[in-house]
């Protein structure tokens, strides 16, 4: 008997912690104080943004369980393979450039894609279906208003540094006046209409007179662009620009047939605010 009471005493008390560590509760599955934070300060917003925002991402998982929604390995590794084909990479010389330049291990970032190719296949489920095509003089219209969303740097002027160890490299980047014979060097001007959409972001994340980091060249080394200069931003036509004004547009109408949808579904779920961050 002394034993149960201490049992029930140890239930309730866990019982008790669980509850006031949880924000809310979507259909019997919980969103915690934790999470709440974390996309507080992910996203630098206030407790209440956060909040949406993981309740949206709740209820796509869970309309993903109803619809029965899968992605295969292969699907995965398909996905992997043709961004690197993109970049001129092997399969694994693309995860050792992933690991480099953003810290994901090939796990994570398997399951990042994962993530991606179910949303995917969920929007398609729900927008897809419902989206027409821009027009041309929608295209036009948007591209007028958000010509600025349409710049980039002209071109990268970059020193590369190539070396079959990237211990090597590194000591480079490490001290700039490091030399090597294992280490070579070729100044180019990189057009940014001419490089892959990947390299042009690493790029343009990069800050004038530094290295990016470490990533595979392709042929079994490693190599690291160290930016010399950045030639000012110009501002592609429509026409150069046509296929992306179309996918943002696109985009744009999935988006709003979706945030309706998960209007609807979020005003007649079952969700219950226990608490919010303090």
């Amino acid at each position: 008997m002394y034993k149960m009471i201490l049992t029930l005493i140890f239930v309730a008390s866990l019982h008790a912690e669980i509850v006031d560590g949880v924000a809310v509760v979507i259909k019997g599955d919980a969103i915690t104080l934790y999470d709440v934070k974390k996309e507080m300060k992910i996203a630098n917003i206030d407790a209440s943004k956060a909040t949406d925002i993981l309740i949206r991402k709740k209820l796509e998982e869970l309309e993903i369980k109803d619809k029965k929604i899968d992605v295969s390995s292969t699907e995965i590794y398909e996905d992997i393979k043709q961004t690197a084909e993109r970049n001129n990479l092997s399969v694994s010389d693309f995860y050792e450039a992933v690991r480099n330049a953003n810290g994901l291990s090939s796990s994570e970032l398997k399951e990042k894609i994962k993530e991606k190719l179910l949303s995917q296949k969920l929007y398609s489920s729900i927008a897809y279906s419902h989206v027409l095509e821009p027009s041309e003089a929608e295209i036009k219209e948007y591209f007028e208003l958000h010509k600025d969303d349409f710049s980039h740097p002209s071109s990268f002027t970059a020193i590369i540094y190539n070396a079959q160890e990237s211990a090597r490299l590194q000591e480079k980047i490490d001290n700039p006046m490091f030399y090597s014979p294992d280490i070579q060097t070729n100044e180019q001007v990189l057009p940014y209409e001419r490089i892959s959409p990947e390299l042009a972001s690493l790029l343009e994340r990069t800050p004038l007179n530094s290295f990016t980091p470490i990533i595979p060249d392709g042929k079994g080394g490693y190599m690291s662009f160290y930016i010399k200069e950045i030639s000012s931003a110009e501002k592609g036509g429509l026409e150069s620009m046509r296929n992306q004004v179309s996918n943002m547009i696109m985009a744009e109408k999935r988006e709003q047939v979706l945030g309706d949808y998960f209007a609807r579904l979020r005003h007649n779920a079952d969700i219950k605010i226990i608490r919010m961050p303090e």
